[in-house]
């Protein structure tokens, strides 16, 4: 994505939190296996896609689960307090030095390699062409792939994401495998797109492309037609 002159939109983490011996009534709220998870970590952002990318990329790292996760309505913009951000995820194992290995598994990821992007211009949109090249176990099961496959993970503004996942389908030799349908509880849109590695990676720069030709050009059709019907 460097040669499109992107911008990265660093997540931020705003809670980070342990229980290394969760409560089972709450446990079991959570969705744990009471049996297996007694200690977890919970993770606020402010980026909602970010997060779930790195919940995924904990899973490859550390004996845990991605137990809870779910987006904020209306954004970060919008947040119930200072440390809510978009999201909340919570992690779950069986002992706590997993746990926290694995919620470091999410700081070390969210700081180097996962974020959203916009162009080098003011005013114009956040989007998410992320590429994930080996699923961990959460993001596998949420999408219905096997462990290790690779995706791309294309989030964008409604009308962006519609532009732009048909140039993705068109552009490579991938699968849509999940749609998200504007809007998200956060007001975007997308796709989890499946393929090749070389496949997914050209799919997800499509998608750039077409996010920065939308966010360029948003009026391009509105303009009279060269066939009008009487």
């Amino acid at each position: 994505m460097k040669s499109l002159k992107l911008v990265p939109l660093r997540p931020k983490i705003l809670s980070c939190r342990m229980i290394p011996q969760v409560d089972a009534a709450l446990a079991k709220g959570l969705g744990c296996d009471v049996k297996r998870h007694t200690s977890i970590g919970i993770v606020t952002c402010d980026q909602d896609d970010s997060l779930y990318a790195a919940l995924d990329h904990a899973t490859k790292f550390a004996s845990v689960d991605v137990v809870y996760a779910k987006s904020f309505y209306a954004g970060s913009s919008h947040a119930s307090g200072p440390l809510s951000g978009e999201i909340m995820g919570v992690i779950a194992g069986s002992d706590p030095d997993e746990v926290a290995e694995g919620i470091w598994a999410i700081r070390e990821a969210l700081k180097e390699e996962i974020c959203f992007y916009t162009l080098d211009e003011p005013g114009k949109p956040a989007f998410f062409p992320h590429v994930i090249s080996s699923l961990g176990r959460y993001l596998s099961a949420q999408a219905g792939l096997e462990v290790g496959q690779a995706m791309a993970y294309l989030i964008a503004p409604p009308a962006e994401s519609v532009v732009a996942l048909d140039h993705a389908l068109k552009s490579a030799r991938v699968r849509m495998v999940k749609y998200f349908g504007p809007p998200t509880e956060t007001n975007f849109g997308g796709a989890y797109l499946a393929g090749e590695l070389t496949e997914v990676e050209t799919a997800a720069r499509a998608f750039a492309e077409a996010v920065m030709d939308v966010a360029k050009f948003p009026l391009e059709a509105a303009r009279r037609p060269e066939r009008m019907r009487r």
